[in-house]
């Protein structure tokens, strides 16, 4: 009696988490798919989205789709039936490219922090070499060392037989490793490769970003103390003329003619120009908020992918312990959570940033709107837009990390 009542204890429990699962998985792989693809269709569409960043972020969006697609379904299933039902031949090419958009998803967020780091922290130097061909170039070899690193998945991946508690064979898709010696070396070559490595790349990016911005920050306070002391020196005139520029940079003209000349323009110009929140409060702000996304990046890679290359890893070294502690339920989740990145990605480059979404809008707007009045809309934007170049350091600073779309 006690031992069918936990009989049916377990099967309550296995049939509980088997739906907690079904719903986790279905609903990452939803926001995986469209987050993905929305982000293609966007950057596609937008010729003026066409930077070198998003080039990079292009790629990332290709990789976590190839990820969606065959990672989740082909992770779950066979979980949940105990069999891998899909054949030898579909075995090996999951498995590789489950194992090339990982790569690829891992070598894109290099190449964007590497990218960030240079355009913020060296920006004269990053002009000479940061164009569309070489970002081309960069994910063009990023895609051939995925393709090439991953081989050894559908040369050694196969079905494997076991028995079930049902008398019945199952299958499960894993590397038939011909030693252990080399199972353990292959995933402690992809631990240091796809995990280890780009995380300290990445901690190293974006914290050199993350001091630059401090100083920024440092700068923007100082320049507001001296505005504040040298404001109580100067005319109504000269203290109510706005300045585009990044900290207060008020200079006491020489010739008086000039600068009356010039708080004309200024005030003229802000009749017909937009308004735009270029205070030091609002600058100070964004890059307190670039520096939290920066912590978030690293902080979602390593909660994301640390899980699973440890296991994988400790399976390669210690399998029965291994099998032991994580078959089932808690591997399974293991997986379901690198595979979050796919969904987390989008959202933390793409969706948090202004400008994306306006591109978003702007794109589904375009499909309903006849397509003179997209065009027209593009030109405003390229005319209005154009003043936004002019950048010093600091503001540069402040835009291209706060949003890489």
């Amino acid at each position: 009696m006690v031992q069918s009542s936990s009989i049916s204890v377990s099967v309550n429990f296995k049939s509980k988490m088997d739906s907690l699962r079904i719903l986790l998985y279905s609903l990452i792989f939803l926001l995986s798919v469209f987050g993905n693809l929305l982000i293609i269709m966007v950057l596609l569409v937008n010729k003026r989205m066409r930077t070198v960043t998003n080039s990079f972020l292009l790629s990332l969006a290709v990789s976590d789709l190839m990820m969606a697609i065959f990672c989740m379904p082909f992770t779950l299933i066979p979980s949940l039936l105990e069999d891998f039902i899909f054949g030898a031949a579909m075995c090996k090419t999951v498995t590789y490219f489950m194992g090339i958009s990982v790569s690829i998803s891992t070598f894109s967020l290099v190449a964007i922090a590497i990218e960030r780091y240079s355009a913020i922290c060296n920006p004269l130097k990053s002009r000479a070499w940061q164009t569309r061909s070489h970002a081309y170039k960069v994910i063009a070899a990023t895609w051939v060392l995925s393709v090439g690193i991953m081989v050894p998945y559908p040369v050694f991946s196969t079905l494997v037989p076991f028995p079930k508690p049902n008398n019945s064979t199952g299958h499960m898709c894993r590397p038939d490793w011909p030693m252990s010696q080399v199972e353990q070396t292959w995933y402690v070559l992809l631990l240091f490769i796809l995990f280890f490595i780009p995380g300290v790349v990445m901690i190293i990016a974006y914290g050199l970003i993350s001091r630059e911005l401090y100083r920024g920050i440092q700068f923007e306070l100082d320049q507001n103390k001296d505005c504040n002391v040298l404001k109580n020196g100067l005319n109504d005139t000269t203290s109510h003329s706005q300045d585009d520029s990044d900290g207060c940079y008020i200079q006491v003209p020489k010739k008086p003619p000039v600068m009356e000349l010039s708080t004309l323009s200024a005030s003229a110009t802000s009749k017909t120009d937009r308004p735009r929140s270029n205070t030091s409060e609002a600058k100070l702000l964004a890059k307190k908020r670039v520096i939290r996304m920066l912590i978030i990046i690293v902080a979602m890679f390593f909660i994301c992918w640390m899980p699973l290359y440890s296991a994988n890893t400790w399976k390669a070294f210690d399998q029965r312990s291994a099998k032991r502690a994580l078959s089932g339920a808690p591997i399974s989740f293991i997986q379901l959570l690198s595979y979050t990145s796919a969904c987390v990605n989008p959202i933390i480059y793409c969706f948090m940033n202004k400008r994306f979404r306006k591109a978003l809008l702007a794109t589904f707007a375009c499909c309903v709107l006849p397509c003179r009045v997209c065009r027209r809309r593009e030109g405003d934007e390229e005319i209005t837009g154009f003043t936004a170049t002019s950048m010093s350091k600091f503001s540069y600073t402040t835009v291209s990390t706060a949003g890489p779309c």
